[in-house]
């Protein structure tokens, strides 16, 4: 059967056009029941707080629930691979965390899947300030004192950490590695077990979330000796940045969300679309601002970038400590 030129152009610009308004279609149905968020991280922590804050608010503003998932262990790798392995529909999303950037060169050759490549960068949600800590009797009150300090009694200065390989860890290592000083991990459970420790002046510093220090911060039984922020941060006013004394040095902790990497890229764009429009709420900045952090709104590119940047920064502290998961 012969079909008109026009006739022929008319159906062939219509069948461009279908996958266009089947995507659309998608996305403005979007989501049609529960997005479950998995969490690396146990019920009750701060990362946990933040997720479930985010999902309370999708929820309000798309009219369907998120629901935080929590699957702990391996850091934080079980919760990315369950994601990766899941379906690529917009409905099992990774609430991700600085452990993916880690864990790529510290578990390297042990992980059956690469962060970079099959996850999709949906955006950031906030980051998370780290502050350099001492007892309240320790002798040294500010960076450059403590460098001095330590390489006056190398290999006498105990860090404490929340466990190998946490950020706690990473960021004591990265500033050995700036400073050329000696120092050795003491590995806990969690901030619970070490902040006392380092109180008591079992160990000598440490270099922890900003919020799971501040009260003992605020009670005078931890003096700050600077933030590891580029500028300094509001909820330690006064409190200078390691940076001045460091040049360079900045580390913090992260979160975002991130989904399998081929999810349709319109859900990608809403999600993102959305997240930010909750991020911009006056009511939820003021209160991730009180749970130490900073929002990050910002394009899947912007996140996708950010990671990158991040993944190569502790995979060279990595590998220049010579530190591996067995």
């Amino acid at each position: 059967m012969n079909i008109p030129r026009r006739r022929f152009l008319q159906l062939a610009a219509g069948c461009a056009v279908l996958p266009a308004t089947s995507r659309l279609a998608r996305a403005e149905t979007y989501p049609s029941r529960p997005v479950h968020l998995v969490a690396g991280f146990a019920a009750g922590s701060a990362s946990d707080i933040n997720a479930r804050l985010l999902g309370q608010w999708l929820s309000e503003r798309l009219g369907q629930p998120f629901v935080v998932d929590n699957r702990a262990g391996a850091g934080g790798n079980i919760a990315s691979e369950f994601v990766v392995r899941a379906p690529a529909d917009g409905y099992t999303l990774l609430y991700a965390s600085t452990a993916i950037a880690i864990n790529e060169t510290l578990y390297a050759g042990k992980l059956s899947f690469n962060a970079q490549k099959d996850l999709a960068p949906v955006a950031g949600v906030v980051r998370t300030p780290v502050v350099m800590e001492v007892n309240r009797d320790f002798s040294a009150k500010t960076v450059a004192e403590f460098i001095a300090y330590a390489k006056a009694n190398p290999g006498k200065v105990n860090f404490a950490t929340i466990g190998a390989g946490s950020l706690q860890h990473l960021t004591g290592e990265y500033f050995k590695m700036m400073t050329g000083i000696d120092m050795v991990p003491v590995h806990y459970r969690g901030a619970a077990q070490a902040i006392p420790d380092l109180i008591a002046g079992r160990v000598q510093v440490m270099f922890d979330i900003v919020v799971s220090s501040l009260s003992y911060i605020n009670a005078g039984q931890l003096r700050p000796l600077a933030v590891a922020t580029p500028v300094p941060h509001e909820l330690l006013p006064g409190v200078p940045t390691i940076g001045e004394t460091v040049r360079g040095f900045a580390a913090g902790g992260w979160q975002g969300v991130c989904a399998p990497s081929k999810t349709p890229p319109e859900i990608v764009a809403k999600l993102n679309q959305d997240i930010n429009a909750v991020l911009a709420d006056a009511k939820l900045k003021t209160r991730l601002v009180e749970l130490g952090g900073q929002p990050t709104p910002g394009t899947p590119a912007d996140f996708g970038q950010f990671i990158a940047d991040e993944t190569d920064k502790w995979g060279k502290v990595v590998r220049e400590a010579g530190l591996k998961i067995d």
